[in-house]
């Protein structure tokens, strides 16, 4: 049996983020599923995991790291010993900082709050998310003109941090088809071995 275990929601992108990394290291990993339609995560065993009881956590052993962008810095810090996925040169270090911060501000208030609002009923404002997305889809693609990644010449964390909900935009009615460098960096994503998809819901119909 694995020593990494995965709690996640099959349709969480933050959980996804973290199954992705999981599976392009080539890592072993033991998925578990938590239920968050009967409020699992909230529940003292799981909030022993995560005292904010969100998924998803992280087991490595002994170890258990909350948050998402935290397991992709904890991943690529003990188990990629090339330092490509979190490179240590100061600049690319901070560049890397800086996407993690967009995948928890802009992606989070946008296409992620939209397509929450879509999928679970989230009492939010299903416009302003819509337009902070399309905002935030304006800025990358015009970053991306001329880039095949977001930091540095190769795939790092900042790219997978950002991909599973700029990729499952449409679930939340915000439409890519406007922005041809973000879907061709999300295609490339996508060609990476061990790449793996988030499972995709039936709502939202915007391409």
């Amino acid at each position: 049996m694995s020593q990494l275990k995965l709690y996640r929601h099959p349709l969480s992108g933050h959980a996804h983020r973290a199954e992705l990394f999981l599976s392009l290291l080539g890592l072993e990993t033991e998925i578990i599923n938590v239920d968050l339609m009967t409020g699992e995560q909230k529940k003292n065993a799981f909030l022993q995991k995560n005292i904010f009881g969100q998924v998803p956590v992280l087991e490595d052993g002994e170890t258990t790291i909350a948050d998402s962008n935290a397991i992709l810095v904890y991943l690529a810090s003990q188990y990629d010993i090339d330092h490509s996925w979190l490179p240590i040169e100061p600049a690319i270090a901070a560049e890397v900082q800086r996407f993690l911060s967009v995948a928890a501000g802009p992606v989070s208030q946008g296409p992620a709050t939209a397509r929450l609002i879509n999928l679970f009923g989230a009492h939010l404002d299903h416009v302003k998310a819509i337009e902070t997305a399309h905002n935030l889809l304006s800025t990358l693609d015009e970053y991306l003109e001329g880039r095949d990644w977001l930091v540095a010449d190769h795939v790092t964390i900042a790219d997978i941090a950002n991909y599973s909900y700029i990729a499952h935009a449409p679930e939340g009615d915000v439409a890519l088809q406007y922005y041809p460098n973000v879907r061709t960096w999300l295609q490339r994503i996508e060609a990476l071995p061990g790449f793996v998809a988030m499972q995709a819901s039936t709502v939202g119909l915007a391409a």
